[in-house]
């Protein structure tokens, strides 16, 4: 029925005021006793939907509170073709518009998508008072946007349970200040609209997928969000659909302190799965205290699921009638002007200005059988239904422990409430970052713990745990597999840990990393957290030898024996020409007794003359005769020669040490062949290297190219003309003499080449970093740092391109500069080490001789002074016990004694005793009878 507006402007006369008054009040009457016609636009997929509009119009007709008259069924199913809905919605409208049954209200079920937006299309055009219970916040529902104030009085929306409960996901994010999120959801909640508003402005990383129907299909899905670095996981849908998610958790190991598991429903059962080790955050309605469900589902078929669901679109459509009933009951169709579709004209809308559903509906009371509906216009309107906040600690698939930490109150925001004591500070997902690295002293290294656990320590090691304490997170490291730091073969291809980073098995790379351009292309780095290191050598010290006794060296062992050889012979020589030559002094005293010197050369008298001989202080008095002073010259002739000898080849002895060059700049290394050289494969010096030949080698065929040009003029190529190479080929040289020499895979390998060169001019030397070299110093006595520091390159922590921690761990690593806690660091790795070497002082030539090597002329003359006191000892026990005195000559041996006085007429003798003195000394010189040593 069509309710004809009134149009007259004309003044009435009384009986057609009569007439009018008559037609309006039976018009009242009518209006108060008529049916309520409904136009039910739903989804087939939605039971929930199709169960509670049944359930409430039955209701109605059993119960009363409004007669239904016509009531027409748009059933909508998704992937329906929108043109052909089009037409069926209008061609029912435009039927019931012409046979006077038009719809007072349509109650909009359909939940969202685009037969939805169609259904609001038609709706709004059309000016037909509409009760909308589809999804969405203030603006997602797309032909309701820009409503006009009188518009939204009569197209009014609620929004069902499962998209307010769903906010409770939000209300958590910001209290647990979550950063990334992962969110499965199923058919029992529409998601479609809340990817972007779920998490609006809030700094949270998420995914929103549909659960995954087979089993296999689902662990790949949960395989792909912790692949993602997903570490929150919400589980929006039934209790089926948890346990399903919660098992495909466990089969990848996504639980543990790293994780945080939380669980929406619109169900009341308890969660089951076959957890091994899982705690889970379940939040499910709170129950409503009256059982008005139970006699709905048992009285009017309310029985689809959820209940929650069925429940709300019982009250949604209860309502709806309701409003519409109250609006006819107070006149508002009397002069309602229904459009049919064919007649509209989109230049011409059709505006309604005493159409207030949205005043009816607050106004209709009932009894709400789950949550009442709070107000608050479209978007904002939703069921006041609390959730129930529940921790379930699940082992071996039982739930061992069940904690009520609160309710969550419905809202936009809603309000976590916890009981007291609890809260979810310990449900937080630790961030946990994989941290990829490679060992080199004192940066990175290992050890074994007390718990006998491998374990990593060193300055970077100290370092990323000062960050953590700014940045607040925890990490699991690991070296690389390859233990490269990541250079890029001729494929493309990169190795090491910037592989690991591209690859995304690792979020952050830690190790003293040089900063280099081509890597700066695929991963990100952040402010240097160590000073400028550039590439130095790597040499073996030379050890001179030291000896005591280096004096002795000079000559060859055979040498000295044929000197002490000849000193006995010579000393054997002179006793014999002193002994048996008459013009000795021993066999001719009485010629040389006016001299001053009387020298009786003994046998030990000539050892001491040819030694004493040999020193600046000479022998002393020569021999007497000519043969004896023969003997005394040739010694001293061959001494001349012999000390002359010693000393001049002392003298080269200890000079030839310092004419030896060594090697003290890479240009030294470059200009010889006998020490070879290289770095290690894969690292930044050996790309180093490898790009300055390739520049070189780039540099000569621009010149050629250049100098060969045919289109340049004569004098201009002339001008390129040039006898001398005009390139340098030093770099080229050196790359291609590394090759030949091979370049050692590990350290180790590369120090052990280092420590089996024989000497500073013939060996191995090897480049690189400049710290590995000073770490290698530092803890050997054996090895040494040559030259100065080239390609200087700052040390720098990698992440993932694009990656938010390097802004945070740029603020940290500025934090701790200004702290000055890297200063800290690089005296307690470096000054402080506790591998630390105390080596001794180099032996610098350009010092003298050291003690090491002239110590041994001391030994010499305290073994001399400790002959010297046993010969004292020897002479004090000689003197002391063997002092009888006797006659020992040579010639003859006198005897003395006295005769008898009887036979001195017999003997010639006289009586007088024998005079030694007057018998022997023909000399006139007085000779004791007895010799005293002494």
């Amino acid at each position: 029925m069509e309710w004809p507006a009134a149009t007259s402007t004309a003044r009435p006369s009384a009986s057609q005021a009569l007439l009018l008054f008559f037609l309006a009040a039976t018009a009242l009457t009518l209006t108060t006793a008529q049916n309520v016609n409904i136009m039910v636009m739903h989804e087939v997929e939605n039971e929930p939907a199709t169960s509670g509009i049944l359930a409430a119009i039955k209701y109605l007709e059993n119960t009363g509170g409004a007669t239904i008259g016509i009531k027409e069924f748009m059933a909508l199913k998704k992937g329906d073709d929108v043109e052909a809905t089009v037409n069926d919605t209008c061609a029912k409208l435009d039927a019931a518009i012409d046979a006077g049954k038009a719809p007072h209200i349509v109650i909009d079920a359909t939940t969202t998508g685009l037969l939805s937006e169609t259904a609001k299309s038609i709706t709004r055009a059309l000016a037909l008072p509409t009760f909308s219970a589809s999804y969405g916040q203030e603006g997602d529902i797309r032909e309701w946007r820009d409503l006009t104030a009188e518009e939204e009085k009569y197209l009014v929306q609620a929004m069902p349970p499962g998209d307010i409960l769903v906010m409770a996901v939000r209300d958590i994010v910001e209290t647990q200040n979550i950063t990334n999120a992962g969110i499965i959801y199923d058919n029992t909640f529409v998601m479609d609209h809340k990817y972007k508003s779920l998490l609006m402005n809030l700094p949270c990383r998420h995914i929103l997928t549909e659960v995954e129907a087979t089993e296999m299909a689902l662990r790949k899905q949960t395989k792909r969000l912790m692949d993602a670095d997903i570490v929150n996981y919400f589980v929006v849908g039934s209790k089926e659909t948890i346990s399903r998610v919660l098992d495909a958790a466990t089969a990848n190991g996504m639980f543990g302190r790293k994780y945080s598991w939380y669980a929406v429903s619109k169900g009341k059962d308890d969660i089951q799965c076959g957890c091994e080790n899982s705690t889970v955050v379940y939040l499910r309605p709170e129950q409503p205290t009256k059982n008005r469900i139970g006699m709905l589902q048992r009285d009017y078929g309310l029985g689809a699921k959820p209940a929650i669901d069925a429940a709300f679109y019982f009250d949604f459509t209860l309502r709806g009638i309701k409003a519409a009933a109250l609006l006819a009951k107070e006149g508002k169709y009397v002069n309602f002007k229904y459009v049919k579709c064919d007649n509209y004209d989109e230049n011409d809308p059709i505006i309604r200005t005493d159409m207030d559903l949205l005043g009816a509906l607050k106004r209709v009371t009932m009894e709400e059988t789950w949550g009442t509906l709070t107000w608050g216009g479209n978007g904002m309107t939703f069921p006041k239904i609390p959730l129930t906040m529940d921790k379930f600690m699940i082992l071996s698939g039982r739930t061992a422990e069940r904690k009520s930490l609160g309710k969550w109150d419905a809202g936009m925001p809603g309000a976590l409430m916890f009981t007291a004591g609890m809260d979810l500070t310990d449900h937080q997902a630790v961030t946990v970052y994989r941290v990829t690295t490679v060992r080199q002293s004192p940066f990175i290294m290992q050890r074994t713990n007390e718990d006998g656990k491998i374990e990593f320590y060193g300055y970077c090691i100290d370092l990323i745990n000062e960050i953590k304490q700014i940045v607040q997170f925890e990490y699991e490291i690991y070296e690389a597999p390859d233990g490269k730091f990541g250079t890029m073969s001729e494929n493309m291809e990169w190795d090491g840990m910037i592989k690991e980073l591209i690859e995304k098995r690792a979020d952050i790379a830690l190790a003293p990393l040089s900063v280099m351009a081509e890597r700066e292309n695929v991963v990100d780095f952040t402010v240097p957290y160590y000073d400028l290191v550039g590439i130095t050598i790597l040499m073996k010290k030379p050890k001179v030898p030291t000896s005591l006794f280096k004096f002795l060296t000079v000559l060859e062992p055979e040498v000295w024996v044929c000197i002490l050889f000849a000193y006995g012979f010579t000393s054997v020589l002179l006793y014999v020409f002193d002994r048996f030559s008459p013009y000795s002094y021993q066999n001719n005293k009485e010629r040389y007794k006016d001299d001053d010197e009387k020298r009786e050369f003994t046998f030990k008298e000539c050892l001491w003359f040819c030694m004493t001989s040999l020193t600046p202080q000479g022998g002393g008095e020569a021999p007497k005769n000519l043969s004896g002073r023969l003997v005394a010259a040739t010694w001293w002739l061959f001494g001349f020669i012999i000390i002359a000898s010693y000393t001049a080849n002392l003298a080269a002895f200890l000079t030839v040490s310092r004419l030896d060059t060594p090697i003290e700049s890479l240009d030294d290394l470059s200009n010889q062949y006998k020490v070879q050289y290289a770095p290690m494969n894969g690292t930044s010096t050996m790309t180093y290297f490898e790009r300055m030949a390739y520049i070189e080698k780039k540099f000569y065929e621009i010149w050629k190219d250049m100098s060969l040009n045919d289109s340049m003029s004569p004098v201009e190529r002339a001008k390129l003309a040039v006898w001398d190479y005009p390139v340098s080929d030093k770099y080229t040289k050196m790359w291609q003499s590394m090759q030949e020499a091979g370049l050692p895979t590990t350290l180790e390998s590369a120090v052990e080449r280092v420590r089996k060169s024989t000497s500073s001019s013939e060996g191995f030397a090897y480049l690189g970093d400049a710290t590995d070299i000073r770490y290698l110093v530092l803890t050997n006595c054996d090895l040494q740092i040559v030259g100065e520091e080239f390609s200087r390159k700052p040390y720098a922590v990698a992440v993932q391109q694009g990656s938010p921690l390097k802004d945070q761990f740029n603020d940290a690593i500025l934090k701790l500069l200004n702290q000055r806690k890297l200063e800290t660091l690089k005296e307690r790795w470096w000054n402080q080490n506790p591998e630390k070497k105390t080596c001794e002082k180099d032996d610098d030539q350009s010092d003298g001789i050291s003690i090491e090597n002239i110590g041994g002329v001391f030994i010499v003359i305290f073994v001399g002074i400790g002959l010297a006191c046993v010969t004292l000892a020897f002479e004090y026990w000689w003197y002391k016990h063997r002092k009888t005195p006797r006659i020992t000559d040579s010639g003859r041996v006198v005897n003395v004694k006295e005769f008898p006085s009887g036979d001195v007429q017999k003997t010639n003798f006289t009586s007088d005793k024998s005079n030694f003195n007057t018998e022997y000394n023909n000399d006139g010189y007085d000779i004791a009878p007895v010799g005293n040593p002494w």
